[in-house]
C-alpha cells in the first residue's frame, strides 16, 4: 500500500460523505500539505464529544503532516447557521459570540495540537467584503438552487418564515473557502450543503474546488436522538472524570461500535479488532464500554485518568461510597427572595440541574441526597444557610459541596 493509499484509508475512513475521493487522492499524490479547514461558529459555551468529532478529523490530518484550520465563525454566528431549523434563530450579540468563542478555544485544543493549528475568524474579510461583495456572492447562485436545500424547501412549502440573511450564510461559509485558499473542507453531515456551496465560489476565483469532507452525526447517550445539550444527552469535554465516565458506561450495547469509531480518535485497524472482538464474543459488552470509557477520560483527562476513574467508578457505583474528590459549587444566598427556598430552585441556581423543573423531577424521583439523606418531595424547601457545607447528590454521577455566601 502506498502512503497515499494509506492516508486515503485513514482520512477517509469514519466519514459519510467526500466530494471527491479521487480528488483528495490527486491533491495528496501532489506531496503538499493540504490546507483543511473546519468551522464552528460559537454559537453556545461548550463542546460535546459530538462536536469532537469532526474536530477529531482535522487531528487526523494534522498528524498527517497537513495543515489545520480552525475557523471560527465570529460573524457569520450573527446571522445564525439555518442548518436543520423550522425556525429563524435568533442572533447573538458580539459580547455573547466573544464569550463563547474564548471557552470553545480551550476545549478545541484537547483535541488538536495548538502549535500546529491556524486559527482564524470569518469576520477578518466578511466584515470587509462590503455591498458590491455580498451582491457578487448573491449573484453566484439562484432563489431555485437555495430551495433545493432541504431544511429551506420544508419550511417554505410549510409557510414559515425564511429571511433573506438566511439565505446569505451559505455563501458567506463557501466565501470563508476562498478567503482561505482551502483543500479540504470538514463538518458533519448536516453542513453538506454549506461545505458544497464553497467550491463554485472558488473555481469562480480560480482556485481548485475543495474537497467536502462530513462525519456522522453522533447520537447522544439515549442511544436515539442526535447529541444536545437541550435533551439533556451530552458528553461535554468538559465534564468532570467521573461523571464523564458513568456517562459513556450509560450507552447501550448498540451504540458502541460508532462511538469507538467516531469518539476515540482510533485508526480504522483498532476500531475493527474491537468490534470483531464484541461480535465474536471474545470481548464482553461491559468490558468494552469500559474500554471506551477509560479512552475517551484519558483523552480529554490526559493519560492514566481513565484507569484512576475506573477504580474510582466501581467503589462508587458498586461499593455505594462517595467520590476522593467533590466540587465545591458557591451558592449566594441573595439570589434568593427569602431564608427558605425550593430545593429544585437551588439546585438549578447551583447548576446541578438544568432547570427548576429538571431539579423536581429528580427530587420526585428519589434521586437528590442532602448528606447521603433522600430528599423526595418536589415542592419541598430548604433552608439555604443550612447547606452550607453539605454535600448534595444529584441521580448516581453528580456531587457537589456546596458553600453559601
Amino acid at each position: 500500500m502506498t502512503d497515499v493509499d494509506r492516508q486515503l484509508d485513514i482520512l477517509c475512513s469514519g466519514t459519510q460523505d467526500v466530494v471527491s475521493r479521487e480528488e483528495l487522492k490527486k491533491k495528496l499524490e501532489k506531496g503538499k500539505p493540504l490546507r483543511v479547514k473546519f468551522g464552528i461558529d460559537p454559537t453556545s459555551p461548550d463542546i460535546h464529544i459530538g462536536h469532537a468529532v469532526p474536530l477529531r478529523k482535522l487531528k487526523q490530518f494534522q498528524d498527517l503532516g497537513h495543515q489545520a484550520i480552525l475557523l471560527f465563525g465570529d460573524f457569520t454566528a450573527r446571522v445564525g447557521d439555518p442548518s436543520g431549523k423550522n425556525v429563524t434563530r435568533p442572533q447573538l450579540s458580539v459580547e455573547e459570540i466573544q464569550s463563547n468563542l474564548e471557552t470553545y478555544l480551550d476545549q478545541a485544543f484537547l483535541v488538536l495540537d495548538k502549535d500546529k493549528t491556524e486559527i482564524r475568524r470569518n469576520s477578518e474579510w466578511l466584515e470587509e467584503l462590503g455591498i458590491v461583495g455580498v451582491m457578487k456572492l448573491m449573484g453566484s447562485t439562484t432563489v431555485a438552487q437555495l430551495l433545493e436545500r432541504n431544511d429551506f424547501s420544508k419550511r417554505y412549502k410549510e409557510g414559515s418564515p425564511i429571511s433573506v440573511l438566511e439565505f446569505l450564510y451559505p455563501l458567506l461559509v463557501g466565501f470563508d473557502s476562498v478567503a482561505l485558499n482551502a483543500d479540504v473542507e470538514l463538518g458533519g453531515t448536516d453542513q453538506l450543503y454549506n461545505l458544497l456551496m464553497g467550491r463554485p465560489l472558488q473555481e469562480m476565483e480560480g482556485q481548485a474546488p475543495q474537497i467536502c469532507m462530513t462525519t456522522p452525526l453522533l447520537e447522544g447517550t439515549d442511544g436515539n436522538k442526535k447529541m444536545s445539550k437541550s435533551l439533556n444527552n451530552t458528553i461535554a469535554l468538559r465534564d468532570e472524570p467521573l461523571d464523564m465516565f458513568g456517562k459513556v458506561m450509560s450507552i447501550s450495547d448498540e451504540m458502541m461500535p460508532k462511538y469507538f469509531q467516531l469518539g476515540t480518535g482510533w485508526l480504522p485497524e483498532q476500531v475493527e479488532k474491537v468490534t470483531d472482538q464484541l461480535s465474536d464474543g471474545s470481548l464482553q459488552p461491559v468490558d468494552a464500554k469500559k474500554l471506551l470509557a477509560r479512552t475517551i477520560v484519558d483523552l480529554y483527562h490526559g493519560e492514566g485518568v481513565g484507569e484512576k476513574t475506573a477504580q474510582e467508578f466501581a467503589t462508587v457505583f458498586s461499593g455505594g461510597g462517595r467520590p476522593s474528590v467533590i466540587e465545591t459549587v458557591v451558592i449566594d444566598a441573595s439570589t434568593f427572595d427569602a431564608a427558605s427556598e425550593r430545593l429544585a430552585r437551588v439546585l438549578n441556581a447551583a447548576d446541578l440541574v438544568p432547570s427548576n423543573k429538571e431539579g423536581a423531577r429528580m427530587i420526585g424521583q428519589g434521586a437528590v441526597r442532602i448528606e447521603d439523606v433522600v430528599f423526595d418531595d418536589p415542592d419541598g424547601e430548604v433552608f439555604v444557610a443550612d447547606l452550607d457545607g453539605k454535600v448534595i447528590q444529584v441521580g448516581k454521577r453528580k456531587w457537589a459541596q456546596i458553600s453559601v455566601k
